[in-house]
């Protein structure tokens, strides 16, 4: 279980914006997946995305990694931001935008 726990670390820690999901940016796999890869868009942020639906081991690896049971899970520089419903509230709220700035992540249309 290491060999997971390794490879989530690696990831988060060297991308600035990390989505784990359901499904590909591209091809979302479920709503909330869906719901995340949109706000995410819509500000303009680069990020990677890690579909959890591809390997058993890393689904429930994340989970074990942030103790949060559900996907997706947002991090950025290395921090676990939240799953689909604190990323919304952030994002209705403007929060997420301005947390990506502060991070010195380029937003798109930033005023």
């Amino acid at each position: 279980m290491s060999g997971i726990n390794d490879f989530i670390a690696n990831e988060v820690k060297s991308n600035d914006v990390v989505l784990f999901m359901k499904g590909t940016p591209q091809f979302p796999q479920c709503g909330f997946s869906g719901q995340v890869v949109q706000m995410l868009d819509y500000i303009g942020v680069d990020y990677k995305g890690i579909n959890v639906l591809a390997d058993a081991d890393l689904r429930q690896g994340i989970k074990d990694y942030s103790n949060w049971p559900t996907i997706p899970q947002l991090y950025i520089k290395g921090e676990f931001i939240g799953g689909c419903d604190i990323v919304r509230e952030m994002f209705q709220a403007g929060e997420l935008q301005s947390h990506f700035e502060e991070q010195g992540i380029a937003v798109k249309g930033a005023a």
